[in-house]
């Protein structure tokens, strides 16, 4: 699952791009201020940053030359209600991958995401195969033992992230933070109970637990 850190504080217009993205099937985090996106903003754990350049204590281009200075790759995607070129261009030239003018509608955002996180060599695969089961997640459909498996859609994100890292132990930490978007409590349990609803449609040694450590699924 694709990661999106949203650096934008006005709470209509983040809420709007979170609840749109995360439809979609994004993992996406909410950060208010620029001090927060300079922090967190890193290749490591986000795919895109989307960037409002009105952001409060630190403005988005600050932020946009901070994480570049750094040597961080990640697309960048600048908000502006500002219908001027100079800006663009400022932006452009401070490393932004795309931009996109206020208001716009979220069909046109998710276009521009579609772009900035296609794979270059020719587009993610569509259709995964790990130890007899099948997930197709252009029709959200998997099968398990040539039976169709009724999943819900947090069930489903879990497992495609279990399918994109066969043989991979995934720790609770990281399934929080592909399937829940890091709102979770680290301590939460709800991995657990995700993992045994899993096992309990796909078979119960579809997913492995090592201890200590965290789940993977059998090759």
């Amino acid at each position: 699952m694709k990661r999106i850190l949203i650096a934008e504080d006005e709470p209509g217009m983040a809420s709007f791009i979170d609840k749109g993205l995360g439809s979609r099937g994004y993992a996406t985090k909410v950060c208010v201020d620029g001090g927060s996106a300079v922090a967190i903003a890193s290749d490591n754990d986000f795919d895109l940053l989307i960037l409002d350049l009105g952001l409060p204590d630190i403005d988005g281009l600050s932020v946009l030359r901070e994480i570049r200075r750094r040597g961080e790759r990640l697309p960048v995607i600048i908000l502006t209600a500002r219908d001027d070129t100079g800006d663009k261009v400022e932006g452009l030239d401070a490393g932004a991958s795309d931009y996109i003018t206020k208001p716009f509608k979220l069909d046109e955002l998710l276009a521009r995401v579609r772009v900035q996180l296609r794979d270059e060599r020719g587009g993610e695969p569509t259709v995964f195969e790990v130890g007899g089961i099948t997930l197709d997640v252009r029709t959200r459909k998997a099968m398990a033992a040539g039976e169709v498996a009724d999943l819900t859609a947090r069930e489903f994100t879990m497992l495609e992230t279990f399918m994109r890292h066969p043989g991979q132990v995934l720790s609770r930490e990281q399934l929080l933070a592909h399937v829940w978007g890091y709102d979770y409590d680290p301590g939460s349990n709800v991995v657990d109970v995700y993992v045994g609803y899993l096992r309990r449609k796909l078979g119960e040694d579809a997913i492995e637990t090592v201890r200590g450590m965290g789940y993977r699924m059998r090759e």
